[in-house]
């Protein structure tokens, strides 16, 4: 007995000393190379599909067994370090920039286990996916994927702001011939929508604006040619989500500018350095970001720059761009702490920018924040009566958004539109360089301003039409000749397309009704429209546009009649297929009442037959998230 005692010892000693080589635990921190922490950078044990990611700290633990012999940290823009393990149990890493070309546009992809389908708030919410409302997060596993997913039980209440959207119906041409609206060139929804697939989960459907995912895209346009600054295409074919109706694809084509030629700028960079930008997709990502713009000016450029928390300072005064050491040195210093004085923040941005007015140049604010305005100004009625009133003093507007969790869309799209100027979303350091370099003019230089459409439709030809998307920029009829009337920017090489589905003319399919007319006698028949003989050969429509010069308070008009041909499918152009394939992804993710028989399969296929040379990869990193949101498809439940 005394034997077999002291053998069971021996074996319980040999597994205590074994067990320390076999599983152990491996810890550290990873920060940037100003010494800012990164949080959610992806930490893979190599060869395994064992991972982590780090937290709001930059700290991270995970476990080894012995035949592991490498980490590999990433975090999208940073360069990829692969650290061996060695016998040490604490690790920590310096990651740093990492320049991108055109062809690394990466898409983190994940590698899911079977999701977890619980209710909270009222809500649909996923296994370690935070959704809109109150949110309860679980831990789970997941590879590749660079952002931060909480420990078990935290409870974080997701705040992020969105407008409510009602889609457009559809109208009947007799008793509505004219559809007139806005321009919209912002594309923040895309990017917005992509972080949301990126961390595995589906968007919030009021932050799918279907018209800014269709307009991230640039379009082969025709160059403009005579006075006016942009072109005008139009192509007309079958819809491909509903084979009954058509679908009308119209294109504008902004006029390119050298860089060289472009207006001198004077820039105020108005920085949220309040709290709630201590995130690493916050202020460090933004202060990278900026890094890419200061390097982009010329010696006739100005910059000054202004930050806001708990009370709003000047940071640096106006300075030229060729001092760009200067520039970047007051960027590097930000620090984020205290609340957000958001209106006086603009206040005193606006105040800098008309001390260094120039009057041939571009003045322009470039605000960079998550858009919670929490301290002084912050209602929507008084920012957008602030920013009405400096627009018409020359001084234009561009919004950044930046982070998650307390991201308030609905008050910086109100911004960028008040202010005469572009919003975009910010999820990457690829997304800086999109909107900094690639797209430099368009996002800075405004070719034309208060841009309206109005389109007559010809009840021989379309017996109801439905505008997909831009719901938000909506106008009266009268207002397209109203020069008082607000409306949307063109920058310099920007394209703007709409979209719209078309019931022809001769179709049996049934409008919603209205009533009668009592006083007027030549519409009393509500099924006047069905009755309107179709005529393939005559006018599709006519399409008038208004603008004014970026110099100019009176606007000049442009008409242009449309026989609109009807192609066959296989006839249509890149242009043509890549759009409807985006707005057919964005009615399947807004669960649109109008998706008809739009699917993934489709839109993978249209996107597969319309990349064209996508010289930038944005439409090969589209068909990659029409991809991961397929594979999210059975985490979606009807409410």
């Amino acid at each position: 007995m005394k034997a077999i005692i002291s053998i069971l010892t021996v074996l319980m000693f040999s597994a205590f000393s074994l067990a320390p080589y076999q599983h152990r635990i491996i810890s550290g921190l990873v920060r940037d190379n100003a010494g800012a922490p990164l949080s959610g950078v992806s930490v893979v044990v190599k060869g395994t599909s064992h991972s982590t990611v780090t937290d709001i700290n930059g700290a991270y633990q995970i476990s080894v067994n012995a035949g592991d012999e490498f980490l590999v940290f990433s975090f999208p823009g940073l360069k990829k370090q692969t650290i061996r393990i060695g016998k040490t149990n604490r690790i920590n890493v310096i990651m740093k920039s990492e320049a991108v070309s055109p062809e690394e546009i990466v898409v983190m992809e994940a590698d899911y286990e079977t999701p977890h389908v619980t209710q909270a708030a009222g809500k649909v919410s996923r296994k370690g996916v935070m959704v809109a409302g109150g949110t309860a997060y679980h831990h789970r596993r997941l590879s590749n994927q660079a952002y931060y997913v909480p420990e078990p039980g935290y409870i974080q209440h997701n705040t992020e702001g969105y407008s409510t959207i009602h889609e457009n119906g559809f109208k009947d041409v007799l008793h509505n011939p004219l559809s007139t609206f806005s321009i919209d060139v912002d594309n923040a929804s895309y990017a917005n929508v992509r972080r949301f697939l990126n961390m595995g989960q589906l968007p919030p459907v009021d932050a799918v604006r279907i018209e800014e995912m269709i307009n991230y895209f640039n379009y082969d346009y025709p160059e403009p040619e005579g006075k006016h600054p942009f072109s005008v295409y139009t192509e007309l074919s079958e819809c491909p989500w509903n084979d009954a109706h058509q679908l009308l694809h119209v294109g504008l084509q902004g006029k390119n500018i050298d860089k060289s030629a472009l207006p001198p700028s004077n820039l105020v960079f108005l920085i949220d350095v309040s709290g709630s930008m201590s995130a690493a997709n916050k202020l460090p990502l933004l202060k990278q970001a900026f890094r890419m713009l200061v390097n982009e000016l010329r010696p006739e450029d100005r910059v000054a720059i202004v930050v806001y928390a708990g009370a709003a300072g000047l940071v640096l005064e106006s300075t030229p761009g060729s001092e760009k050491a200067a520039i970047l040195a007051a960027l590097d210093k930000l620090q984020s702490g205290g609340s957000t004085a958001g209106g006086a923040g603009l206040k005193l941005a606006y105040k800098v920018a008309r001390q260094h007015y120039m009057e041939e140049g571009n003045n322009r604010i470039i605000l960079a924040t998550d858009g919670d305005f929490n301290v002084g100004s912050s209602s929507n009625a008084e920012m957008e009566r602030l920013i009405e009133e400096k627009r018409k003093q020359g001084v234009f507007m561009t919004v950044l958004g930046f982070g998650m969790g307390n991201y308030k869309d609905d008050k910086m799209e109100i911004i960028a539109d008040k202010g005469n100027g572009n919003y975009a979303y910010i999820d990457n350091i690829q997304e800086a360089r999109k909107v900094f370099i690639t797209e430099f003019g368009g996002t800075l230089f405004t070719i034309a301003r208060d841009v309206k459409f109005q389109i007559e439709f010809n009840p021989a030809r379309v017996k109801g039409y439905r505008l997909v998307g831009y719901e938000n920029r909506l106008l009266n009829d009268e207002d397209f000749n109203d020069d008082n009337k607000d409306a949307g920017e063109m920058g310099a090489g920007h394209t703007v397309t709409a979209l719209y589905e078309l019931i022809p003319a001769g179709s049996d399919e049934t409008l919603q009704q209205i009533d009668p007319l009592k006083y007027q006698s030549d519409r009393k028949d509500p099924q006047a429209v069905s009755k309107v003989k179709a005529d393939p050969k005559a006018e599709l429509m006519t399409i008038k546009l208004r603008y004014k010069r970026p110099d100019e308070t009176t606007s000049t008009k442009v008409e242009i009649p449309v026989r609109g041909k009807v192609l066959k499918p296989e006839e249509t152009s890149d242009n043509f297929r890549f759009s409807a394939a985006v707005a057919a992804f964005g009615l399947m993710l807004r669960n649109s009442h109008y998706k008809g028989d739009a699917s993934m399969e489709q839109v993978i296929a249209m996107v597969k037959s319309a990349r064209g040379e996508d010289e930038e990869g944005y439409r090969s990193e589209f068909l990659k998230l029409v991809k991961l949101a397929d594979s999210l498809k059975e985490w979606t439940a009807e409410e």
